[in-house]
């Protein structure tokens, strides 16, 4: 394999423990090939989808729908700045809504608080009587309920 690193050289340069880099490899979201010796040896190529795994999984992006993703980019060779970017627009929309979530749960703390008000009455998050129940679990005032459109930021 020409120009390859060792895992302890792709730790290096990529930020992530040499067990972590294991664990990919274990799941499929890396790629390594086996000396004589059987070390690994892994391409270049690999710190972008290092890189890749761990930007996702820092925005919330479960290891699965990683590795779907990856799946989604050429094996036979390196991918382009078009294979990439096909694949970002896989995730546009998702990412959006998240963005969105995220400013929604961000300002509702702001004013939960910043406001001092302490009170249930006047409250964004409240929920007397547990009456949104009935609309399913999880953080009914911020996630977005069903039949409702997705708005974007």
């Amino acid at each position: 394999m020409h120009e390859s690193l060792t895992i302890g050289q792709l730790s290096a340069r990529s930020g992530v423990a040499p067990s972590a880099l294991r664990y990919y490899e274990r799941l499929g979201l890396i790629r390594a090939e086996r000396t004589g010796g059987n070390q690994r040896r892994y391409a270049r190529t690999e710190l972008r989808r290092v890189a890749f795994v761990r930007i996702s999984q820092q925005v919330g992006i479960s290891l699965d729908e990683i590795r779907a993703a990856l799946d989604s980019l050429p094996s036979s060779r390196t991918p382009t700045p078009e294979d990439w970017a096909d694949l970002s627009r896989t995730w546009r929309e998702r990412l959006d809504e998240q963005i969105r979530l995220l400013g929604k749960l961000r300002d509702d703390l702001d004013g939960c608080i910043g406001c001092g008000c302490l009170s249930l009455q006047r409250c964004t998050l409240n929920n007397p009587g547990d009456s949104l129940a009935g609309e399913g679990p999880g953080a009914r005032l911020v996630l977005p309920r069903a039949g409702d459109p997705v708005t974007r930021p």
